[in-house]
Parts: C-alpha cells; structure tokens; sequence
C-alpha cells in the first residue's frame, strides 16, 4: 500500500479568494487549468490519485477572513473527502 502524502492548508495564508487559491496551488500543485474555482478544486481533489491526507491548519483564520466562502472551501475539500477514498482531510489546532 502506498505511504500517504500529507498536504498541510494554512489558514492564515488564506486571506482572500486569490491568495486562497494561491496557496491551494502551490500546496496541492494544482494546474492553472482548474480555474482557481471551487468547482474545480472539487473535480481535482476527486480524481486526485493516491493517497492524500490534507490537514487544514488556522481553520478559524481562514473563516474569519474568507466568511461565507471560507466555509464552501471547506465544504468542498469535505466533499471531496467523502468522494475519493484516497483522500483524507483533517483538521490541527495548531
């Protein structure tokens, strides 16, 4: 079985929509054909191959700043979640 790739989100880097997705495609390298969209991050994460364990860091930084679409962003990535089982995503209070 292959070891799991742990992939971490920082909140705090997260501040708007564009440094959000900034840091998604840096994090996660994702191809600048994906839109920078939620739509598309969710297309990505579910085809995604491999294991992959995402942990989200500063989740409640990243609510603060983001509102309303920091909470579809983490709804997409738990969607994603439950949509591939290679993917795992986790939450750390640090």
């Amino acid at each position: 079985m292959a070891e799991w790739e742990t992939v971490i989100l920082d909140g705090e880097k997260m501040i708007s929509r564009r440094e959000a997705h900034d840091h998604l495609t840096e994090r996660l390298g994702l191809p600048e054909y994906y839109g920078r969209n939620l739509d598309g991050l969710y297309d990505l994460l579910t085809e995604r191959q491999g294991p992959t364990r995402i942990v989200i860091r500063q989740g409640d930084t990243l609510l603060s700043w983001l509102g309303d679409y920091g909470k579809a962003l983490i709804q997409t990535l738990l969607d994603a979640d439950r949509a591939n089982p290679g993917l795992e995503v986790l939450f750390s209070e640090e």
